[in-house]
């Protein structure tokens, strides 16, 4: 069976003039970035028509196991196969960071007949908007930095310095550091840390911007450090905003490639939706829907987090409202929340798939509060069996409402999710969606938390020290009290234990730390034992990535 790469490498890339052209972009509102692909001119988004026409199917999936799920596999698949059924549509994806390319996927531009390409340009640097805004951030810190070296007329206390610098790979030793060691001209001696670069609040307002002066402002509103007295020191303070605009200009503007079937595919912002918000950006999704009639987007990992970030943060602030969304499960991941093992998921075994229908069961339920109707992509492997797969599709109806659809998007590319398309586009037709967030903006921060901890995760409590609570309160006070809360936690269960598989209830949500995100609009709470620098697996992805003797890229999934 040849490999993700291998197909890639097999396709036949079209000139990006051409994908454009589906679409209705001018090759003069291109900058390009060789044949394949471009970035679009902003110029031309902002002369587009104002209102979105176009319907908005949000692509989410059940916890994710080592099994695989192939969340964006399908989100490729099911653009694919609309447009092979005779509809307009394009696809919206998040940019793969460096961080899991060489830890643990070594990929991520979907699989097999449902990927875009090129694809190692994509997973490797891509058009260079995460090291701009890495670049950006890190600006930003230094200047910090330099301020309170030359005379600290801001008055920063070095205690209270709170923005963080970033890298765009998993280095758990930089989680925590001390700084500015050695001679006095290297700067104050303080602890600091960093994170990886999709978890940046810089990468936060990269994605949720409508603009190049959207973004702007919203960087100055960025707090980066304290006074001793408490008082907030904004990047407007240190003058930050209008390099850190010239830094993130270019990037600012879409990424335009294509798919194996040669659809018109935008791949902008970051991905992790355990400890970030995990949504692709707002430009390229708006552009989308004004040059298409169906826009397909995904959110990481599962709806408890993806999912719920998409509605309560990206959709509250952008007035964006999903018409359809679609959950993929596989057999093989259902079997393993159902107790079986990795290694014994080639065997049939129904009952360890209905124990296992739990999680998707709940994802269903969860997504519904939303407003939004539901259909289950069941992402075919070729294990699954007649018997497996009936089960599913009965209980998916029978037991939660919704339809579960075969998809083979992964060996057949669009002619494989063309069911899946079909009823995408009969329940866009059939049910009308009635969005809505899961909590008002004026409830109470710890309340918020509480709320998604409660109605999406089945906790029973959240936990929270004095001081975390004064925090919130004291937040809420200076005027972020409307602010919706974006939860860092493990993306493998409901719960903050990453090892309880299925639908845990019962268990107790526990706050470790908080972090404002002003200039992004959110609040970070985190959660149990998540980083928001990751570090490798004890065998890391990039030791089977290499150049061969021809120069190609091998070893990238």
């Amino acid at each position: 069976m040849p490999t993700d790469i291998e197909i890639a490498r097999a396709a036949e890339l079209k000139p990006i003039q051409q994908i454009a052209a589906k679409i209705g972009i001018p090759e003069d509102a291109l900058h390009l970035h060789g044949k394949h692909i471009a970035k679009i001119d902003d110029r031309f988004i902002a002369g587009l028509p104002k209102k979105q026409g176009g319907k908005l199917v949000l692509v989410t999936a059940i916890s994710p196991t080592p099994a695989g799920e192939g969340k964006t596999t399908t989100t490729v698949g099911l653009g694919d196969a609309l447009n092979h059924i005779g509809e307009k549509a394009v696809m919206c994806l998040r940019e793969p960071s460096l961080g899991p390319v060489f830890g643990v996927k070594g990929g991520a531009a979907g699989g097999g007949r449902a990927q875009v390409i090129p694809m190692e340009q994509i997973n490797l640097h891509f058009t260079g908007d995460f090291h701009a805004i890495t670049s950006a951030n890190n600006l930003l810190a230094a200047l910090v930095d330099n301020s309170l070296y030359w005379g600290n007329p801001l008055n920063i206390d070095p205690r209270r310095i709170v923005f963080r610098r970033v890298l765009d790979m998993n280095d758990r030793t930089l989680r925590s550091i001390v700084s500015g060691c050695g001679a006095p001209t290297n700067g104050y001696t303080r602890e600091a840390g960093f994170d990886i670069t999709v978890a940046s609040e810089i990468m936060a307002i990269f994605c949720l911007a409508n603009d190049l002066k959207d973004l702007e402002e919203r960087i100055g509103r960025i707090v980066v450090a304290y006074t001793p007295d408490r008082k907030p020191i904004t990047a407007r303070d240190v003058d930050a905003q209008g390099s850190l605009g010239v830094l993130l200009r270019d990037a600012l503007r879409p990424n335009l490639v294509q798919s194996i079937d040669g659809s018109p595919v935008l791949i902008h912002g970051g991905p992790f939706a355990n400890i970030a918000h995990g949504c692709n950006s707002v430009i390229a999704t708006t552009t989308g829907m004004k040059l298409a009639d169906w826009t397909v987007t995904e959110a990481g990992f599962g709806a408890d987090l993806g999912a719920e970030k998409f509605m309560d943060i990206k959709c509250r602030s952008s007035g964006l409202s999903p018409d359809v969304v679609v959950i993929v499960a596989t057999v093989r991941a259902l079997k393993m929340h159902g107790g079986m093992a990795k290694s014994d998921l080639k065997t049939e075994n129904v009952e360890a798939l209905k124990a296992g229908l739990a999680n998707l069961g709940r994802h269903i339920e969860n997504v519904k509060k939303f407003g939004v109707p539901v259909v289950v992509g069941i992402n075919h492997f070729v294990a699954d069996t007649d018997a497996e797969i009936e089960a599913l599709q009965s209980a998916v109806r029978n037991e939660f409402g919704v339809e579960a659809v075969v998809c083979r998007h992964w060996a057949d590319g669009a002619r494989g999710a063309e069911d899946l398309a079909r009823a995408v586009v009969k329940i866009a037709g059939e049910e009308k969606a009635d969005f809505r967030c899961l909590y008002p903006e004026d409830m109470p921060l710890l309340q918020k938390v509480e709320t998604i901890a409660k109605e999406i995760y089945r906790a029973d409590k959240v936990t929270a020290s004095a001081a975390i609570k004064k925090q919130l309160k004291d937040w809420e006070e200076a005027g972020y009290a409307k602010f919706p809360v974006c939860i860092a936690k493990t993306q493998n269960s409901f719960s903050a234990d990453p090892t309880a598989f299925g639908a845990p209830t019962g268990h107790t949500l526990p706050i470790r730390e908080v972090r404002l995100s002003a200039g992004a609009g959110f609040v970070v709470v985190v959660c149990g034992e998540i980083m928001t620098m990751p570090g490798l697996p004890k065998v890391p992805a990039s030791a089977n990535i290499r150049l061969l003797e021809d120069g190609t890229i091998d070893g990238i999934a």
